[in-house]
């Protein structure tokens, strides 16, 4: 079960699926593999920002470690948190189906400011991410954390990818400490996977004041708005410069002889030869 669960780990995004069926196909035993992948089924969704709706609300949340508030025990489902409609509900991991959806306060310590950092990462999102969700949670009263995917899934031409971000905002501090990771799969004639990890460290410029308003929250997503254009803009130059140079050093413009082939020559020479063999019966002659 430990090779199965590495397998379903290591999915390329969009595709846990199609790597379970795989799976079932080889354990040959459901029960048996329900069992031994549930661990695997758990950390996969929590480290790749699964996204589900929330019951009765007309938007999703990223089911995560920071909205985790109940591990379950004795069989039970865990529990998670939307903060932006104040709503805890069960996850079950294995069929990604939520329920039992509960009302739930959130700390008035800290909600404005939370609230604000959400509406302006919301305004972020709409701006830069075609498909995306976003959820912001306060993990205390000086500390929040941003959490934002991104899934472009096109199996028709053969490639899918995921950008993750979460970003801790640590405001006693003034530091904002990122995680960036991208996953692309093109699998057209072959099977490429990228795998990019970023890791920026920001500083949030005094005053950030506690309780910390509503312009610290936009100066907040301004430093993120910056940072992930630079690295994009990195990862494209990065990926020009291997296509121009890189790869095309692995090969030779010409071969050894500093000549182009004639492939249609060389066509007919393999051609003839096969004729001239035919006739003397070593190729394609008929049998009396």
């Amino acid at each position: 079960m430990s090779i199965a669960s590495s397998f379903l780990l290591q999915s390329p995004p969009g595709e846990i699926n199609d790597v379970l069926s795989d799976v079932r196909n080889i354990i040959a035993d459901d029960a048996e593999l329900e069992k031994g992948i549930a661990a695997a089924l758990e950390e996969y969704n929590l480290t790749q920002f699964t996204t589900v709706e929330v019951p009765g609300h007309q938007h999703q949340v990223i089911v995560c470690e920071d909205g985790r508030t109940d591990e379950g025990s004795d069989g039970s489902l865990p529990r998670f948190f939307d903060p932006r409609s104040k709503t805890r509900f069960t996850f079950n991991h294995a069929d990604l189906s939520v329920s039992d959806p509960q009302p739930a306060e959130a700390s008035q310590d800290n909600e404005s400011f939370r609230s604000a950092l959400e509406t302006q990462t919301l305004t972020y999102l709409h701006d830069h991410y075609h498909e995306g969700v976003a959820s912001v949670f306060a993990l205390s009263h000086t500390t929040f954390s941003i959490v934002l995917v991104a899934n472009k899934y096109n199996p028709s031409n053969f490639w899918s990818g995921r950008w993750r971000s979460r970003y801790l905002i640590d405001l006693a501090k003034g530091q904002i400490n990122g995680k960036v990771f991208i996953n692309v799969h093109y699998y057209e004639q072959g099977n490429v996977q990228l795998q990019s990890t970023h890791t920026p460290s920001l500083s949030l410029a005094p005053p950030h004041p506690i309780p910390a308003t509503s312009q610290t929250a936009t100066k907040l997503l301004k430093l993120i708005e910056i940072q992930e254009g630079e690295y994009q803009t990195s990862l494209a130059n990065v990926y020009h410069e291997m296509g121009e140079k890189t790869f095309k050093g692995l090969r030779r413009a010409l071969p050894m002889t500093r000549s182009k082939m004639d492939w249609d020559k060389v066509l007919g020479y393999k051609l003839g030869a096969e004729l001239s063999a035919s006739n003397t019966g070593r190729f394609g002659a008929a049998s009396s």
